[in-house]
């Protein structure tokens, strides 16, 4: 079934949005006068030595673009993006529908693109589909929205202009982007065969359905979904610190090169299993308290500067994990090592939704008495 966020007739613009979206006829004249290609930047808030780049690029770039931002930002790994809306939309007129992030396993650059490639064109151009790749290890991400938007979340933004520049596109004083127009949203089966471009005109109609060629490539990829959850941006040189930091303890090397806000995202997701329902035993519970264990080392190891962004951070599921705890009057013992300075408040109670095995193994070391 094709989907389409309101209606309007399909009109040609002087800038070649892809043609999942479509100006309103109203706005057609100020789209027309207003939208052209290039880009803007701006710091990360927090992050210094960080920059967030916007562009807008003729759909018959983005390819070329993506294989370069690949083969030259990416270095001999990373992780795919896809966003994509489900089949079941809220029954509730009021209710706007969010799309579902999926994320690959980390694989090599080459082997992700050469999944991709077949797939390309459709999610270029579909109005209900966006990707893009990441490293986090590297401080590098590009996603190409649904909005026909691509941005750039890099601690190296002189080698990312440099890229744009090369595909000509410049820095713009003010940059238009399609949610200063009225638009619509149309997926490619919306489109008779002549409307689309030449290269998709010759896809079924069910290859043309997104929902069938998004599970096709997250199946090939084994894509998982990302539940929303914490937004933040480790630049390459917050990466560098932290890995310079767990290399000086013989417990935490072997962590020193892994992708850090991995660490944090894990924290995240055990706060999130308390919250709802600890099912697993009290050995897995200690598991997940020495992951905070692992993030105070490295609060108390690195620049004041990081200090307070990764506290920042933290702050949601450390005050989350709070809450979740009960029966402060006792504490879990925590381990000798690290050595921390700082008062570990994760071990003083335990959570309070307990599932069968934790609950069991409290009692056998005396947690609850008679």
């Amino acid at each position: 079934m094709p989907f389409r966020k309101r209606g309007s007739n399909p009109h040609k613009s002087s800038f070649r949005l892809p043609v999942g979206i479509q100006p309103w006829e109203r706005e057609l004249k100020r789209f027309n006068s207003c939208a052209q290609e290039g880009f803007q930047f701006e710091l990360l808030e927090d992050s210094p030595d960080s920059f967030r780049i916007t562009a807008m690029a003729n759909h018959s770039r983005i390819l070329r673009l993506f294989s370069d931002f690949a083969r030259q930002c990416f270095g001999d790994e990373a992780f795919l993006i896809l966003e994509f809306y489900p089949d079941e939309w809220p029954k509730q007129k009021e209710e706007t529908p969010t799309p579902t992030v999926f994320y690959s396993p980390y694989l090599p650059t080459g082997e992700i693109f050469q999944a991709l490639t077949p797939y390309l064109e459709r999610i270029i151009h579909d109005g209900f589909v966006g990707f893009g790749m990441a490293n986090n290890r590297l401080g590098m991400e590009m996603f190409y929205s649904e909005e026909k938007v691509l941005t750039c979340f890099t601690g190296n933004h002189l080698k990312v202009m440099d890229l744009l520049a090369k595909h000509d596109l410049r820095h713009r004083q003010k940059l238009f982007l399609p949610a200063d127009f009225g638009h619509d949203h149309l997926s490619l089966q919306c489109h008779a065969r002549h409307q689309l471009p030449e290269e998709l005109a010759q896809f079924s109609d069910r290859d043309l359905d997104y929902l069938v060629f998004c599970k096709e490539l997250g199946d090939a990829l084994e894509m998982f979904p990302v539940e929303d959850g914490l937004a933040f941006f480790l630049s390459k040189k917050d990466q560098d610190q932290v890995e310079r930091c767990l290399s000086g303890h013989p417990d935490y090397a072997v962590f020193a090169d892994e992708d850090f806000g991995a660490v944090i995202l894990d924290w995240n997701d055990f706060v999130e299993e308390c919250e709802r329902c600890f099912e697993g035993d009290l050995f897995e519970y200690q598991q997940g308290l020495q992951l905070r264990d692992l993030l105070q080392y490295v609060l108390e190891g690195v620049s004041p500067q990081l200090k307070i962004k990764l506290e920042r951070i933290l702050s949601d599921p450390d005050q989350r994990f709070r809450k979740a705890l009960g029966d402060h009057r006792k504490r879990l013992d925590p381990p000798e090592e690290p050595r921390l300075t700082s008062e570990r408040f994760w071990y003083q109670g335990v959570c309070r939704n307990q599932g069968s095995d934790l609950r069991r193994d409290l009692i056998r070391h005396g947690w609850y008495t008679p």
